[in-house]
């Protein structure tokens, strides 16, 4: 159960960049709560990607930003630099990466962080997963692996989520059997992705719209991913 409610909404956006300001704004003004996976030595750091020919931002929110953009949401673990973690052959890197972000974001935020997602991917992770479980204090990490589905998970080192944002058809019609959804059983929706992606497509709106659709229900629980995860 979700605070006494068997339907949960949860949303996981990835790598600190400036759009998570809009982003955030959004989550609030519609009630919704997400977490921010954060790589903590890029904070600050300039760049830009092009993705489907277009030319987007990918500066990185800085470290005074991080409490006030995030506040009434989750900070969690993202790397220290956002390596593929699965290709490091060294396993005290992996918990270097790993613990030395925690600790970074920890103070940053000033509360203890428990979770995680995978930089790049979650694929073939069972490796680094038996790595976190054993060396960190990480509790839940979430893979880029889609379920479409909402059933609960036990193995949360490897988390899969529901949809990812941009898939916008599978979002829309996996929306509606949600809200439709009759269950005593519990039931999760997770929807992950990065918010500079908005700016590929300029879909803000769109996206918004699938908010309004999704919020204030009164048998919904809208969590952060530790709230939904860990309880």
């Amino acid at each position: 159960m979700f605070n006494g409610k068997t339907k949960a909404i949860t949303f996981s956006y990835d790598d600190c960049t400036v759009q998570d300001v809009r982003l955030a704004g959004l989550f609030n003004k519609y009630g919704v709560k997400a977490t921010f996976n954060v790589n903590s030595e890029l904070l600050g750091k300039k760049n830009e990607l092009i993705r489907k020919g277009v030319r987007v931002c990918h500066d990185k929110l800085t470290e005074d930003q991080i409490a006030r953009v995030y506040s009434g949401h989750e900070v969690a673990c993202h790397s220290l630099t956002h390596p593929t973690l699965q290709d490091i052959e060294d396993d005290n890197e992996i918990v270097r990466q790993i613990e030395e972000d925690r600790k970074n974001l920890e103070k940053i935020v000033g509360y203890d962080i428990c979770g995680m997602a995978y930089p790049n991917h979650g694929r073939d992770a069972d490796r680094v997963a038996d790595i976190i479980k054993s060396r960190t204090k990480i509790k839940y990490a979430r893979t880029t692996n889609h379920s479409y589905n909402f059933d609960l998970q036990t193995d949360l080192l490897q988390f899969k989520p529901t949809v990812h944002h941009d898939d916008y058809d599978d979002l829309f019609r996996l929306a509606e059997e949600f809200l439709s959804l009759k269950t005593d059983e519990p039931k999760l929706f997770y929807i992950w992705g990065h918010s500079f992606e908005f700016d590929i497509l300029n879909d803000w709106d769109k996206f918004e719209e699938f908010l309004k659709l999704i919020s204030r229900r009164d048998d919904i629980f809208y969590g952060t991913n530790r709230e939904v995860l860990l309880g």
